[in-house]
């Protein structure tokens, strides 16, 4: 639960979110609703509603809600039910998605990460959420079509295996390019055999690690 100066602080990020660009009122809504000090170090819990992305651990961070609103947003324009998530990370986006898609399934190759995102997301009484420590690069393909599939690491090419598990019709939204070079926030539609491409804007997340399981 919010205390009640985190409750003013979580307004004020939705306003600043409002104010960004960020027009799906269920997504503003379930940001509102949703407690982001839970998803990081108590130690950075203070930090928990500024629009900034925050160190979790393992070397990862915690995405600034400005992107989690917006690669949340362009999923829900697509009418998206059963979703897959590479990179549970904090669990932030999952619990945010779980609320918004009838299922979740995410794949978390931090297994340390993992634990501790499926206890908070059992703290927030959210159960359609099913959780794979493996390689994001391969997906879960015993689970697929997805109707989205969300990256929340950056991979240095579009992974041909993520394509292949989206649903016809499908939409995955994926940061693109290397560590040192420039990162664009890509959506992808697949349509059959034919892909389709549409850059949105410049990011900076963390790699998408190929292989590499701890």
């Amino acid at each position: 639960m919010k205390t009640i100066s985190g409750q003013a602080r979580a307004k004020k990020l939705i306003q600043q979110l409002s104010d960004l660009g960020i027009t799906n009122q269920q997504v503003l809504q379930v940001i509102a609703e949703t407690p982001r000090h839970v998803f990081m170090p108590e130690s950075l819990a203070h930090k928990a509603y500024e629009n900034t992305a925050l160190p979790i651990g393992n070397g990862q961070t915690i995405s600034q809600p400005l992107m989690v609103a917006t690669m949340t947003q362009l999923l829900m324009q697509h009418n998206c039910h059963n979703v897959l998530e590479i990179g549970t990370g904090s669990g932030y986006q999952t619990a945010i998605l779980a609320q918004l898609v009838d299922k979740v399934f995410s794949v978390e190759r931090i297994a340390q990460l993992q634990y501790q995102a499926k206890r908070r997301l059992r703290q927030l009484d959210l159960h359609n959420v099913s959780m794979r420590h493996g390689d994001g690069w391969k997906g879960w393909s015993s689970k697929a079509p997805f109707d989205g599939i969300i990256v929340t690491a950056a991979a240095s090419e579009i992974p041909s295996d993520l394509v292949a598990q989206l649903a016809d019709g499908g939409v995955m939204i994926i940061p693109v390019g290397g560590t040192n070079e420039a990162q664009s926030l890509t959506v992808i539609r697949r349509f059959g055999d034919s892909v389709e491409q549409q850059q949105i804007g410049d990011v900076r997340f963390v790699p998408l690690v190929k292989g590499e399981l701890s």
